[in-house]
């Protein structure tokens, strides 16, 4: 899809693209090939064309998404999917200036790694960069950020925070609200939220619980891991409102056959007694500030 987008291009807006591709210029090399005088455009546009082929060639998604308008960045996934990273972190629940990160999930659609605090947690950063995009759900205002302060670098990939890109499809809510929308399972890991997680990690480092990192583990990855089904769901139904929705639709992913991590049965167990409690003391508080008032 990149390469039949113009909206990269200083000014060109959504209904002179779409005056673009009715003048037959649906891509970047048939537009060099109709005269200027044809295309419903002020000025010539040659040279940005010729350097959007330049780009793309030397793998330059940042270039294309800091033009790209916001909302646009989905038409960036076919051409760099080959170097995208599919990541997510989890925390202790504390704050960016006094949280740590715990784990960190990184899929990008044919390898699984795991980041743990304490092991080699210090990897991400060097591993981040072989990728040029990444791609995060609610990444924009919570994991980019987290990472970059406990890091202390600065992520330069071009990036795609798909909780974004599903509110502008109609689809809302968390991501396990979203993946139930596409009927995607987590098998026994289904209800397990943030908060599990958090507890989960307390269950590790308090009691050296090997069995709740590994099921801290494999609730990660199924944050990554669907991403990818969820951005080319995305992408599909995007290019939907295009010309180009049966020439560049997407088939969607499979899941890896193996995560090397599973969920244990028993620290879901204690997770949920421990959530349960919580509820029961809350609902307790509940009904004693209601009787005092």
């Amino acid at each position: 899809m990149l390469q039949n987008t113009f909206r990269h291009i200083e000014k060109i807006g959504p209904l002179t693209e779409e005056r673009l591709w009715e003048a037959g210029a649906l891509s970047w090399e048939e537009a060099l090939d109709i005269p200027i005088q044809h295309l419903p455009v002020k000025r010539p546009i040659d040279e940005q064309l010729h350097l959007s082929i330049e780009k793309l060639r030397a793998g330059d998604s940042r270039w294309f998404a800091d033009r790209l308008p916001n909302g646009e960045s989905w038409r960036l996934f076919p051409e760099f999917r080959g170097s995208a990273a599919y990541i997510d972190i989890e925390t202790d629940g504390g704050s960016m200036e006094n949280g740590i990160i715990t784990t960190i999930a990184l899929w990008d659609g044919s390898e699984l790694r795991h980041y743990v605090h304490g092991e080699n947690l210090r990897d991400f950063q060097d591993d981040i960069f072989d990728y040029s995009l990444l791609i995060t759900w609610n990444g924009a205002s919570f994991d980019i950020p987290f990472i970059e302060h406990w890091f202390q670098i600065q992520l330069t990939h071009a990036h795609i925070d798909l909780r974004h890109i599903m509110a502008s499809l109609g689809y809302r809510g968390g991501l396990k609200v979203v993946e139930r929308e596409f009927e995607i399972d987590r098998g026994v890991l289904d209800g397990v939220d943030g908060y599990a997680a958090i507890l989960l990690w307390k269950d590790y480092v308090r009691n050296g619980d090997a069995k709740s990192l590994e099921t801290l583990l494999a609730y990660n990855s199924y944050d990554v891991v669907n991403l990818e089904r969820l951005m080319v769901e995305s992408y599909n139904k995007k290019i939907e409102e295009t010309p180009f929705a049966f020439v560049n639709e997407l088939a969607l992913p499979s899941l890896p056959d193996d995560f090397g991590v599973k969920p244990h049965a028993e620290s879901l167990e204690t997770v949920r007694q421990t959530l349960s409690a919580r509820e029961d003391y809350l609902r307790d508080l509940a009904r004693h500030l209601l009787g005092r008032s």
